[in-house]
Parts: structure tokens; sequence; C-alpha cells
């Protein structure tokens, strides 16, 4: 191999090797884009308080029925949530419960209404 050919194959790799960085660095700031760019996959959150009568109603609701000592904790193993999420919900803090947790709420409410406690 001739002393041309050894340095054009040596220039050769060191042009692929910056063209992998580039390629490399470009991809990475794609990457990043596409992060910044990217909507959540979730629906928008509702917000408890004035805007959710119907919500405030069912957490009154609650808060009369959990009156009664270690009905959090029964009505957070019927739900399978940990006890502090019902806190939250009664407090009236950013949570809301998602749609399937709130249908076993009015359950458990209609339930306790008529003197039955599901969550024995």
């Amino acid at each position: 191999m001739s002393v041309t050919n050894r340095t054009d194959l040596q220039l050769g790799i060191v042009l692929g090797e910056v063209f992998i960085a580039a390629a490399g660095a470009a991809l990475r700031q794609v990457r990043k884009a596409a992060r910044r760019n990217r909507k959540s996959p979730t629906a928008p959150r509702r917000i408890p308080g004035q805007d959710t009568p119907l919500w405030n109603l069912v957490v009154d609701d609650m808060r009369i029925e959990l009156q009664a000592y270690g009905a959090k904790s029964r009505l957070a193993r019927f739900l399978d949530v940990p006890p502090q999420r019902i806190s939250d919900w009664v407090a009236g803090k950013r949570r809301v419960p998602d749609a399937e947790t709130l249908l076993r709420i009015l359950f458990w409410l209609n339930e306790r209404r008529a003197g039955r406690d599901p969550s024995l």
C-alpha cells in the first residue's frame, strides 16, 4: 500500500468519525425537540373547586360518612387506594378520582345510606 492510499484511508476514517459524531449530535437534538413538543397522553385534569359542584356534593356526603372511627381505612381498602388519597379528596386538594373510582365511591355512599357497609 502506498503512502497516498494510507493517507486517503486515514482521511476517510477521520471523516467517517466526524460524520458519525455529527449524526449523533443531530439525533440528540431531534429527540430533545420531540420531548419538548410531546403532548401529554392524558386528558386535562379537573381541579376541585367552584367549577365542580357535583364533586363538591360527593365530598360533603363523604365527610358525613367518614366521621366514624376507621371508616376512612375501610373505604380505602374497598377502593384499593391509600388512605391519604381519600384525605386528599375530602380536603378538596388538587386530586379528583378517576371515573371507575368515583363510581365505586357513589356505590359505597348509596350502600351506606341504605344501612349496609360494602367495605366490611
